[in-house]
């Protein structure tokens, strides 16, 4: 008995849950972008890159800063010889000479840096457009993942939205085909229609079950994108992707590029190109530095300096460099020229992706009165058939047709509403105000 009870409250258990594991959880498209912001690899490894160029920046302004070494040195010395040329006395030669045998050095350097053409202070810029170059990067990364979310969500609510009509239209069938089951044993209708409204509802089968393998995969792959639980299952609600107002489309190409973060970081890189030009002519000028010292040094009982410290300064000109650096000058002057045409050619995409996009949301919009107008089309016309079929005056060939015509036009109309949703983000996307929308600073 106990056993049995033991038994019961572990099925018990188990469907417990089976059926917290087929809840299914629902996001907001807002919620969701800020999720793939925090937690989606690609935001991470564009946010590293930043930090990367960041501490690049900070070590080249550390080459403004003076260079203090300290070193110091202990020699053990075997028996040295020392002739000092110096003391010609004829006593010093017949007195035994000292014994050398250790070597003390101490000494503290310090370099200034004051002029090197320029290089420096041009490096610093470099870096620092380099730097912004990247953030802007970062941020157009965050838009790319906004707008992968937007387009999982559109095909989430699109694939949620078939399985759901398909289900109704599959009872639909199940229900005609019992009918005319019951018909067809009484004599009324022929075997061949009986045939033909169960082929249709084996066509409507394996519709939905496409149409569900589809939702499971689009599922899969926004949960991994979001970083959930491979088994969590998203749901999308009407007011999650489609209750909200359209405002602020844009109508032109000006949106783009002022807000366009992927352009600005391309500016932004030919700035840096520029900079290098100027660092690479910085090879015709020369290098001055202020330098100074301290200096400790102990000759065992020979000499000892103490206190002998020197300040000056330090000029270094490389003149074989003058004639080899207009190559260096020539390189840079290229790549800065790359850059520029990287900008040119960028420029035309964006007045070629800005121009689809609004021609892509017009048509949309058309397409969704289209498709409207269709479903009321195709449900009067369903109804007149059906009267007609129910009269004798119509075969089922016409009842089956214009019940397929129906459910096509109900899946057209959800489709349409939740293109034109995606086709106005990805204008906005192409217009860079797509991260805008989404409050870039919960993040």
């Amino acid at each position: 008995m106990k056993v049995s009870q033991f038994m019961l409250f572990g099925i018990f258990f188990i469907g417990i849950s089976s059926v917290q594991a087929q809840e299914k959880t629902s996001l907001t498209l807002d919620e969701a972008i800020h999720l793939a912001w925090e937690k989606s690899n690609q935001v991470s490894l564009a946010n590293t890159k930043v930090e990367t160029k960041k501490q690049e920046l900070q070590s080249v302004k550390n080459s403004s800063y003076p260079d203090l070494k300290i070193s110091g040195q202990y020699q053990y010395l075997t028996n040295a010889s020392v002739d000092f040329k110096l003391n010609n006395s004829a006593s010093s030669t017949t007195a035994g000479s000292p014994s050398i045998n250790q070597l003390l050095v101490g000494q503290v350097n310090a370099s200034l840096p004051v002029f090197a053409g320029f290089k420096i202070q041009n490096s610093i810029k470099a870096y620092h457009h380099l730097y912004e170059a990247e953030s802007a990067n970062a941020l157009q990364t965050k838009e790319d993942i906004a707008m992968q979310v937007v387009n999982y969500y559109a095909a989430l609510y699109k694939a949620e939205k078939t399985v759901e009509l398909l289900k109704e239209n599959q009872k639909s069938a199940e229900q005609r085909v019992t009918d005319f089951l019951a018909l067809e044993k009484n004599g009324i209708i022929p075997r061949n229609d009986l045939l033909k409204s169960q082929l249709q509802a084996s066509k409507v089968q394996l519709s939905l079950d496409n149409a569900k393998s589809n939702l499971n995969v689009i599922n899969f792959e926004l949960v991994n994108l979001l970083k959930m639980d491979p088994s969590t299952q998203l749901t999308i609600k009407e007011s999650d992707f489609a209750d909200f107002q359209m405002n602020n489309i844009p109508t032109t190409d000006a949106s783009a590029f002022e807000n366009r973060k992927d352009l600005e970081a391309v500016r932004l890189q030919q700035q840096a190109s520029l900079d290098y030009v100027k660092v690479a002519k910085s090879g015709y000028y020369p290098s001055i530095a202020i330098i100074g010292g301290y200096t400790a040094l102990d000759l065992k009982n020979v000499i000892t300096v103490q206190n002998a410290m020197n300040i000056g300064v330090g000029v270094s000109y490389d003149l074989s460099g003058i004639l080899k650096n207009s190559t260096t000058v020539k390189i840079a002057e290229s790549k800065a020229l790359e850059v520029k045409n990287n900008e040119a050619l960028l420029t035309d995409q964006i007045k070629i992706q800005v121009q689809k996009s609004i021609e892509d949301y017009d048509l949309a919009l058309k397409q969704d009165i289209v498709y409207n107008q269709a479903v009321e089309q195709a449900s009067e016309n369903y109804r007149i058939i059906k009267d007609k079929y129910d009269n004798g005056l119509s075969d089922t060939n016409d009842l089956l047709e214009a019940d397929v015509d129906q459910l096509e036009s109900k899946i057209n109309k959800t489709l349409s509403k939740a293109n034109v949703i995606q086709k106005y983000y990805e204008l906005l996307t192409v217009s860079g105000q797509l991260n805008q929308t989404f409050n870039l600073s919960k993040i």
